[in-house]
């Protein structure tokens, strides 16, 4: 192991192509939200969802194929790509090693940051939050009063990979490309329930900016999820990705906004 890997060790890496996560427990809420909002944080060239809104979750992994397990978190919203119903994530806070920021991030573009997150539950309760520099922006609590046989079926994820230019000009070094990604499933129980959501504002995580959602049902899954590998679907417009480009990140531009 040292700074140029060998190529028994490149072999052994590009063999690993699914993200095992046997022992997942995931906290969530499905939610509606104001279409004008949800149209406004879709990038083209995705397309508004059919029911607006979303789902937020806190999750548990125990042991994966990746390593130790970990907490993470995440906001989706609902969208369409050429008519193909799936969700893009606007946010996945994520509370471990810094290996687990570049599978996702780096490889995938989920938008992942550091952060502390909890995780409680019980068979009637279930209570998780995040927390980033001092501010706990969401906290979901759910009273479990019932059970699903099984999950809906799940779309793909739209992801969008970019690199930003090297001589601090705006846009980027290269296609910005539009990307899918399906992660399977497998549960072993749904509970279901009414669900609380509260924020607090942060400038770094904007998550209050849907403090207008409706829930729809609070959940807790304990399944196996497989995180399958993902494809590349086409290059977008540059320009039009670019204001959408900085969830990746703080955004910090030398001062305050006015």
């Amino acid at each position: 192991m040292g700074f140029v890997k060998t190529e028994q060790e490149l072999s052994r890496y590009y063999a690993l192509k699914v993200r095992d996560f046997p022992q997942a427990m995931m906290m969530g809420v499905m939610f509606s939200a104001d279409p004008d909002l949800t149209r406004a944080c879709l990038p083209p060239p995705l397309e508004q969802a059919d029911m607006p809104g979303g789902l937020m979750f806190i999750a548990e992994y125990g042991e994966t194929n990746l390593g130790p397990g970990y907490r993470e978190a995440a906001l989706f919203l609902r969208c369409k790509y050429e008519g193909q119903p799936g969700s893009y994530c606007l946010s996945m806070p994520i509370d471990s090693d810094p290996n687990r920021l570049y599978n996702g991030r780096d490889i995938f573009g989920f938008p992942k940051k550091e952060a502390s997150i909890r995780f409680e539950h019980d068979a009637e309760h279930a209570l998780g939050s995040v927390e980033r520099r001092g501010v706990r922006f969401v906290e979901i609590d759910i009273n479990l009063e019932g059970s699903l046989p099984q999950l809906p079926p799940m779309g793909p994820t739209y992801l969008f990979k970019a690199s930003p230019r090297i001589d601090l000009e705006p846009g980027f070094d290269g296609p910005v490309l539009l990307a899918s990604q399906q992660t399977e499933i497998d549960a072993r129980s749904v509970a279901i329930g009414p669900a609380t959501v509260r924020f607090q504002p942060s400038e770094a995580d904007p998550w209050s900016e849907f403090e207008s959602l409706t829930p729809l049902m609070g959940f807790v899954i304990e399944s196996s999820n497989r995180m399958l590998p993902g494809r590349v679907l086409t290059t977008v417009d540059p320009d039009a990705f670019l204001p959408h480009y900085f969830k990746m990140t703080d955004f910090y531009s030398g001062g305050h906004e006015g």
